[in-house]
């Protein structure tokens, strides 16, 4: 336990480290700021009344990845999830487009490019899930929105836009000049500020008699299971043998010596769940103004957490996008020549393409254990509302399902990158083994 301790201490005596701590700090308290400040024109007390007399559903979903902002309608309303999604586009174009995939290769200017191409999209998207927020808010009375009408709308259009296009620079902030990924940070503020009203909500069902004690002792070790679960797997390793031949100089023998090569069990980590969420909160968020009922229950279909529609394609693009992303950032062909190029060989398979072959074969079978893990974490939430008859959205999300895993993933990135600052100026990080608890300096 003092591992840990000493390692938060020894992050702060580094100047450069504790500054960008500091300012990650400082960038999300900005933006829980934000999720308070009221929309103009709508009555935010009321919507979250009557938002939650209706059980959440879809749109309490959406809520838990805006931190309340949505429920409130505040000027953060949409998030950050408009940016997840023009990602998701943008990436799924850029094999598809020579001309991307050549931005994508051309270095940092080319990455400069595409970031660029993803603001544009991200308030392209904005623009139209704002229409469909204004519209949808209309739609719930004068008691919500007091003055309808077409101003009611532009002035949503550009209060939710500019909202999130300043999130938007918050995160590209947070990750330029911060610590972790500014994105993910967001999205994990997001989800730890509702952890309390979900305990509260919790607590106040078991003293009305709603949840007995024993189905809340079983949420908490679920809990326990899915933390301790999501640790394993995504600090979890396939770890195939490397042999590298001997080389003899003037005076020494170097080399001849048997490595690992690590493959991630989860390598695209928390991304599918974060992609798959957002793609499917899409729908509903554009079909909130929908009218036609046939198609307005077709998108319920979709877009409700509950619904067998939403579970199924849930898991079917979680599965998607854990081989999609293992896929851009994992080249077993380069890799393979890479190793031939140094003289290492995989023990027992030949160099060249049959190694590539081989790394292929083994990602591919560790990718699909990583992603049916992912999908029995995302799927927990609905177990636990229909199953053990939760009748509460947000407890059983928070107690055993997606946002569990995200918080668990972002956290561990997050360490990783301060344990790298750690080490790099000779401390000791999280993980250091037989410290006593001081300052080291390595010796030459």
């Amino acid at each position: 336990m003092s591992q840990p301790i000493q390692a938060f201490r020894n992050a702060f005596k580094i100047p450069e480290l504790k500054s960008r701590i500091l300012f990650a700090l400082t960038m999300l308290a900005i933006y829980r700021l934000g999720c308070h400040i009221p929309a103009p024109g709508v009555d935010g007390a009321a919507l979250a009344r009557q938002l939650a007399d209706q059980g959440g559903g879809m749109l309490g979903f959406y809520d838990i990845f805006t931190g309340g902002a949505f429920t409130n309608a505040t000027v953060f309303a949409l998030g950050i999830m408009p940016y997840i999604t023009a990602s998701i586009i943008l990436s799924l174009l850029i094999p598809v487009i020579p001309q991307l995939e050549a931005l994508q290769k051309s270095g940092q200017e080319g990455q400069k490019k595409i970031t660029e191409y993803t603001r544009y999209g991200t308030i392209v998207l904005c623009l139209l899930q704002s229409i469909g927020i204004a519209v949808y808010l209309q739609q719930q009375g004068p008691e919500i929105v007091p003055n309808p009408g077409i101003g009611f709308i532009l002035l949503c259009v550009m209060t939710f836009t500019t909202g999130t296009a300043f999130i938007m620079w918050l995160g590209e902030q947070i990750s330029e000049h911060g610590i972790g990924n500014g994105m993910s940070l967001i999205i994990f503020t997001s989800i730890i500020s509702q952890m309390p009203s979900a305990f509260m909500a919790m607590m106040s069902m078991v003293r009305n008699g709603v949840l007995d004690p024993i189905r809340a002792m079983i949420l908490m070790g679920l809990m326990v299971a899915v933390v301790a679960g999501a640790i394993m797997v995504t600090t979890g390793q396939r770890r195939i043998p490397v042999q590298y031949p001997r080389a003899v100089g003037r005076r020494r023998v170097s080399g001849g010596t048997r490595t690992y090569l690590p493959l991630r069990v989860n390598q695209a980590g928390v991304i599918p769940i974060i992609f798959a969420s957002s793609i499917l909160m899409l729908p509903g968020m554009l079909g909130s103004a929908v009218t036609n009922e046939t198609l307005a229950w077709l998108i319920n279909f979709i877009a409700s957490p509950t619904e067998v529609g939403h579970i199924v394609l849930y898991a079917l693009l979680i599965v998607f996008f854990s081989f999609f992303y293992t896929a851009i950032t994992f080249n077993p062909v380069e890799m393979a020549d890479n190793m031939k190029k140094y003289g290492g060989v995989i023990v027992g398979v030949r160099p060249g393409k049959t190694t590539a072959e081989y790394l292929n074969k083994v990602m591919t079978r560790v990718t699909l254990a990583g992603s049916v893990f992912l999908v029995v974490v995302a799927l927990l939430p609905t177990v636990v509302y229909n199953v053990m008859d939760v009748q509460n959205w947000m407890i059983a999300q928070f107690f055993g399902g997606t946002s569990l895993l995200i918080l668990v993933g972002v956290a561990l990135d997050t360490i990783k990158q301060v344990e790298q600052h750690l080490t790099m100026r000779h401390y000791e990080g999280f993980s250091g083994k037989g410290s006593s608890g001081r300052v080291r300096a390595r010796r030459g």
